[in-house]
């Protein structure tokens, strides 16, 4: 049997990789029609909406969309519709890691992708092809497979792939114009090879054959949680070195450029920070752990593990450093946390290491301004209620005040929390956040952005994460 050539696309979730991803695709290939469904009727409306205040932020993004949307690309709650109409789906919906249960805290929670495949199944009348996209435990495809051949209708059958997504959020536009892989993996079947075969003229229609690898189903499904472990290892490694180089008077940055400059390694992913975040790397180094436990492989489990327990160990340390520099109580003293997303260029919250930084000086009983220039107020306060279950939000927004500007978040503070790199945190008037403040003004830098010998000529008092004192 020939590929089938894909006319139709749906997929099933508008999240932060759904979204991207399948608007770039009905951008570079305006033959397939493209339909986005989701269930979250606030979520669709957003991504239809007249002036483009899209649901998630991107840069790039939103031109993709203007160009594609009511052409070949459309959002809808209609997910049956998407289905039906469909040569091929695309599962991308959340798979956190579960709260309870077994595997609480370390499996990926499975729930939303079992839905998604039992509705495939009941209301497809003709054969398609289901593609995993959400990042899975290795082996969900058999899982998927066995729900989709127990419910399916005679006429229908499924060929399942995975094809996870490797985008950086800030740059997800960018990765997928220009990705350094796109990866298919199927079973080694002839309908497998088939259906493997479709998908990759889809996206041949903009990236060279040689950058879309194809592999077995397996292989594929632990590739994605690989790569996000030894990219978040590098960053524990990194801020590991940190804390050895505040204690000795090393510079970090230094040291990373001198490591980087080796070729086996390269200078990616060496930066240290207060701590990485985002929805992939925790969530899939805990998904690794698991996996190593249930196949019986403590060792590699600990070793997996211990990459997350340093990046807690890293904000736990630099909360403390505030509170050891700032006299050894920040009690009722006001600090400005610049930052709420994980990352700059992204509204993402998740994991992010600013949420444990105001937790943390909450705890000490501080006052903390908060300014993000993209995430909204709604989602800062949901995750500081989540982190605090047992403080009512009144209580919270006693201690915690959100600002509209860095200047406004600095005014009155005895100190200045730099939680996120964006870009303006290093171009405000810092004379005019020093003569805003209460003296000696402190900034606490977690992201290595701005130029510490300049503010200290200003007059602040400039501590640097991987930065010792010693001469």
């Amino acid at each position: 049997m020939a590929p089938i050539q894909v006319k139709k696309i749906c997929c099933i979730g508008a999240g932060y990789v759904g979204g991207p991803t399948c608007a770039v695709i009905a951008l570079k290939c305006p033959h397939i029609t493209v339909t986005i469904v989701d269930l979250n009727q606030a979520r669709v409306d957003a991504w239809n909406s007249p002036n483009f205040e899209l649901p998630i932020y991107e840069p790039g993004l939103v031109d993709v969309v203007r160009e594609a949307r009511g052409r070949n690309l459309f959002f809808s709650t209609d997910v049956d519709k998407g289905i039906q109409e469909a040569d091929l789906i695309f599962v991308s919906v959340n798979t956190p890691t579960k709260k309870s249960g077994v595997g609480a805290g370390f499996a990926a929670d499975l729930n939303y992708v079992e839905l998604a495949t039992r509705r495939i199944a009941a209301v497809a009348s003709t054969s398609k092809i289901v593609v995993e996209k959400s990042t899975v435990p290795c082996r969900t495809a058999e899982s998927m497979r066995t729900i989709l051949e127990a419910n399916s209708k005679p006429e229908a059958r499924f060929d399942i792939l995975s094809n996870p997504e490797f985008l950086a959020e800030g740059t997800a536009i960018d990765d997928l114009f220009a990705p350094d892989r796109v990866l298919i993996g199927s079973l080694q079947t002839q309908e497998g090879k088939d259906a493997c075969a479709a998908l990759t003229e889809v996206y041949a229609n903009w990236v060279p054959k040689e950058r879309i690898l194809t592999v077995g189903l397996w292989s594929s499904e632990l590739s994605k949680l690989a790569a996000n472990a030894m990219l978040a290892q590098r960053i524990s490694s990194i801020n590991a070195l940190s804390a050895i180089c505040e204690a000795t008077g090393a510079n970090i940055d230094e040291v990373a450029f001198a490591v980087g400059k080796d070729s086996r390694m390269g200078p990616k992913f060496l930066k240290a920070s207060v701590g990485f975040g985002g929805s992939c790397f925790q969530k899939d180094i805990l998904n690794l752990v698991y996996l190593s436990e249930s196949l019986h492989l403590p060792e590699v489990a600990a070793y997996w593990k211990q990459v997350v327990e340093m990046n807690e160990y890293q904000k736990r340390r630099f909360s403390k450093r505030v509170v050891d520099t700032l006299f050894n109580t920040i009690t009722g003293k006001r600090i400005a946390v610049l930052g709420f997303a994980f990352k700059a260029d992204t509204g993402d919250t998740r994991e992010s290491a600013a949420i444990t930084l105001i937790k943390n000086f909450q705890d000490e009983k501080a006052l903390i301004n908060i300014y993000d220039p993209q995430v909204v107020e709604s989602q800062i306060w949901q995750d500081l209620q989540e982190v605090s279950p047992n403080v009512s939000l009144e209580n919270i927004q006693k201690q915690v005040t959100i600002k509209k500007s860095a200047l406004e978040a600095c005014k009155g503070a005895e100190a200045i929390v730099i939680a996120t790199e964006w870009k303006e945190f290093r171009d405000i008037n810092w004379e005019e956040v020093y003569e805003s403040m209460n003296k000696p003004a402190f900034v606490f830098d977690g992201r290595l952005l701005v130029d510490s010998d300049k503010l200290r000529k200003i007059g602040f008092k400039v501590t640097s994460i991987g930065r010792g004192e010693r001469v």
